[in-house]
């Protein structure tokens, strides 16, 4: 079944990464574009995070947004800009990754 509200969560977690590479890009907003465009994204972001809430808990949509953010910009920090984790970075990543899979079926 086709849920609208967890579509919102995940556009709004994708906008979130995709915001967060961009203000790394700004380099400290120096570079004033990368720093607006991260700006808007953030704002877009939220707003679909609050359309989520209509149909699902805070908790629940607070998480995956932010799971799927943490995740998504750890993944694209490593592809576009090769910042790299220590293992017990990975370490956290897992923790992630079960505390949404416990928190979903509680």
């Amino acid at each position: 079944m086709f849920n609208i509200y967890l579509l919102y969560v995940v556009l709004a977690a994708f906008l979130d990464i995709i915001a967060n590479l961009a203000l790394n890009k700004s380099d400290g907003f120096r570079n004033f574009k990368w720093g607006a465009i991260s700006v808007l994204l953030v704002w877009l972001a939220f707003y679909l995070l609050a359309l989520s809430l209509e149909g699902m808990k805070l908790a629940i949509a607070y998480t995956l947004w932010g799971s799927i953010g943490i995740l998504g910009t750890t993944l694209g920090g490593w592809y576009f800009f090769k910042q790299r984790l220590k293992p017990i970075g990975w370490v956290g990543i897992f923790i992630i990754i079960i505390a949404v899979i416990t928190l979903k079926t509680a």
